[in-house]
């Protein structure tokens, strides 16, 4: 956060690091307080079709100025060890389900199978979110625009597309998933997946997205791992979300949406 001042990404000033855990019993940071809203509802309902649509590029613009950032220039040349991240990626979403296994899915069988011998060649290297949607941003109390962009602990050196394809989930899945648009009309003002994506495009200087739908697939599987681990937990009784039932019962469908995608 502290290296992303002054890049045009907006996020709230570091002022504190504390590495002692004896203060709080874990070491933690201050950050300036944001006047903002957590965008909640990706249909942005109290707002205006013009709000919605700047709030939008806004949005993706951020995504865009983060992944053009030269990130050993801003000092994080240090901060993860780049090259591999999609295999890397793969493998560690693969032993997540594993570990949470608890009953057989073909679909995650045949993902799991079928993903690490497709990995796209186009490797590259981005300060990447790892979780870029809109429930952690916070929008402007008063102006359509992203105030802050928060909740980095995902955040490592990897592969621009795979932080593109979790952020478009937001057009390819519904509101049983992310509170997304899925097969519903956006409202007016809100973009369809390929004006946002074209966007992003005309920013960081692409012509086109090689290999869109494999990066769209993994973040699809990579959230049935995720939905996977919600249901065992409900099994085993340690779930404290009310609505992790739900949740935990997309792991399936989700993986299913992913192979048909893929064509597999």
């Amino acid at each position: 956060m502290t290296a992303l001042r002054g890049s045009g990404v907006p996020v709230p000033a570091t002022l504190l690091l504390c590495e002692d855990a004896g203060v709080i019993g874990t070491a933690f940071y201050v950050m300036e307080y944001i006047n903002g809203h957590p965008m909640t509802d990706p249909r942005l309902p109290e707002r205006s079709p013009g709000d919605r649509q700047n709030i939008y590029r806004s949005m993706i613009k951020s995504l865009a100025r983060l992944h053009a950032i030269d990130w050993a220039g801003v000092g994080l040349s240090d901060f993860a060890k780049p090259g591999n991240y999609v295999a890397r990626q793969i493998r560690r979403w693969t032993t997540q389900y594993r570990a949470s296994e608890t009953e057989r899915i073909d679909a995650m069988e045949r993902l799991i199978a079928w993903l690490p011998g497709h990995v796209p060649p186009d490797e590259e290297d981005a300060i990447v979110h790892g979780d870029y949607r809109p429930g952690n941003l916070l929008i402007h109390p008063a102006e359509p625009r992203v105030a802050a962009v928060l909740d980095w602990e995902l955040s490592t050196i990897g592969h621009p597309l795979v932080d593109l394809g979790h952020h478009a989930l937001l057009f390819r899945t519904g509101p049983e998933d992310f509170g997304a648009f899925g097969e519903r009309e956006p409202p007016a003002g809100v973009p369809t997946e390929e004006e946002h994506l074209a966007l992003y495009c005309e920013i960081t200087r692409r012509t086109s997205l090689p290999n869109w739908n494999f990066y769209v697939a993994f973040a699809m599987f990579r959230f049935a791992a995720i939905f996977q681990g919600i249901r065992a937990r409900v099994m085993a009784g340690t779930a404290n979300d009310p609505d992790a039932p739900n949740a935990g019962a997309r792991a399936r469908p989700l993986a299913e949406r992913a192979c048909a995608l893929l064509g597999i």
